[in-house]
């Protein structure tokens, strides 16, 4: 599984980091980025993170590996959005796009990735690395017994959610 994470997206959606973009922008990209590595060695996903680099980029798309992580800033005049959008085609059905931009989700699936929301994937992540404190795997924790409406979701929204599974 590819996962394509936008980058500023995800760090202004996850509180903690979100008070270190505030104070210093390069603080808020290594916290998400030290927080994506434990998550990798974990999970063994490949991941790659999309940051927009339109104001400052240089004239090529700037490309580097952190810790195991792909990094990439979007060119000058291009917006991040474009990037991920570029990487989920070249993904198709093999890749997971994370963000909570309607636009990027909407060209994710167009392209046939999966999408999940930032505040979605920001609870995995915490959720894996409490498991992993306690020796175990989020999915051993017994299911919660729910009341409620027994009603199926519609069956795209449960492909969805059987791709989304191995996260």
């Amino acid at each position: 599984m590819w996962i394509i994470v936008d980058g500023y997206n995800v760090i202004r959606q996850w509180p903690e980091l979100a008070m270190l973009d505030r104070a210093d922008l390069q603080s808020g990209r290594e916290a998400l980025l030290r927080e994506l590595q434990v998550y990798r060695r974990a999970k063994g996903h490949r991941i790659t993170v999309v940051f927009d680099g339109r104001e400052q980029g240089g004239f090529s798309e700037a490309t580097e590996s952190v810790g195991g992580i792909g990094v990439r800033y979007s060119r000058r005049g291009e917006t991040a959005d474009l990037v991920i959008a570029r990487l989920a085609a070249e993904g198709g059905q093999g890749a997971v796009v994370v963000s909570s931009d309607r636009e990027v989700a909407a060209a994710a699936r167009r392209t046939g990735a999966a999408w999940v929301a930032a505040a979605e994937f920001v609870a995995r992540i915490e959720a894996s690395s409490v498991a992993s404190l306690k020796g175990g795997d989020e999915e051993d924790r017994p299911a919660k017994m729910r009341k409620g409406n027994a009603r199926r979701p519609p069956k795209a929204e449960r492909r969805r959610q059987h791709r989304l599974k191995g996260l």
